[in-house]
């Protein structure tokens, strides 16, 4: 892959982007005219899951509903968009990424395909873990509530939209090891700070895994919360490993700033002592 010159008019850095830009918008394109002819297979696909939740057609495939006469193209569009996103977000991750290539340094390019192919591979894990773990147990949660008062009929644009969502949310969510990983390769935060505030990192990922998942179930925010808290765990043991002496060496840093800034308190406190004990 060309790497331009880190250094160019502003305008060069736009049109760069532009370029960058078309070609992620071309190849949504292409994808979304083809994903929209399988649309038909891909819903059936996306619903396998959830299947045993939802009314059964006549060829005992899941069933439907749409409630406008134009609800039906409106959720095949969503369907080939939403399923081009995800098939193009290779193409879209290489291209981000090396717009920013550039930027970084030589001894730091070296880092461009390992960050490229862990990220898409994160963001596939993600998806297909949540279609295989999460869909389940979250759609047999969700339709319990209404057992005994209520009578489920699946709307397609609702059912699709919160899968889709869910497939999104968590293939981003599984990007955490990635950002965290980095976080302290660069030292953006210190290893040693994101090792000692676990409590409030685990806080956070509470929260973000809250926000994430699209409905307001417990079960699927602790769904998400645990792979989040162990890849969390994973990409800081990474992080040791490759900055191990680093590690070291910022920890006997901080203990001796420790030990100065006791002392330190120790003789004023001392002075303080003295001058009451001489005004006595």
């Amino acid at each position: 892959m060309p790497i331009g010159p880190a250094r160019m008019p502003l305008l060069d850095h736009l049109g760069e982007l532009r370029m960058r830009c078309v070609r992620i918008v071309v190849c949504l394109l292409i994808a979304v005219c083809v994903f929209y002819m399988a649309t038909p297979t891909i819903a059936q696909f996306m619903l396998a899951p959830v299947a045993e939740y939802m009314p059964q057609n006549a060829d005992g495939q899941p069933a439907l509903a749409v409630f406008g006469a134009f609800d039906a193209f409106q959720v095949r569009f969503n369907i080939a968009i939403w399923s081009s996103i995800l098939a193009c977000m290779p193409v879209i991750m290489w291209q981000t990424l090396a717009f920013f290539l550039p930027a970084l340094k030589p001894k730091e390019r070296k880092w461009f395909i390992p960050t490229f192919v862990i990220a898409v591979g994160l963001f596939i894990f993600g998806t297909v873990f949540c279609y295989l773990v999460i869909l389940d147990p979250a759609f047999q949660w969700l339709t319990d509530q209404a057992s005994g008062f209520a009578n489920i009929v699946p709307q397609a644009d609702r059912w699709i939209d919160i899968i889709i969502k869910f497939e999104i949310g968590f293939g981003c969510a599984f990007e955490l090891p990635l950002v965290v990983f980095y976080l302290t390769i660069f030292e953006v935060i210190p290893y040693s700070k994101l090792r000692h505030s676990w409590r409030t990192v685990y806080v956070v990922l509470l929260v973000l895994s809250a926000m994430i998942t699209p409905d307001s179930s417990p079960v699927t925010m602790m769904l998400l919360f645990v792979p989040l808290v162990a890849m969390y765990e994973v990409s800081m043991f990474a992080a040791r490993v490759v900055l191990g002496k680093k590690i070291q060496q910022q920890a006997k840093e901080e203990a001796e700033e420790a030990k100065e800034d006791a002392e330190i308190e120790k003789e004023w406190e001392d002075r303080k002592k003295k001058r009451a004990m001489n005004r006595a």
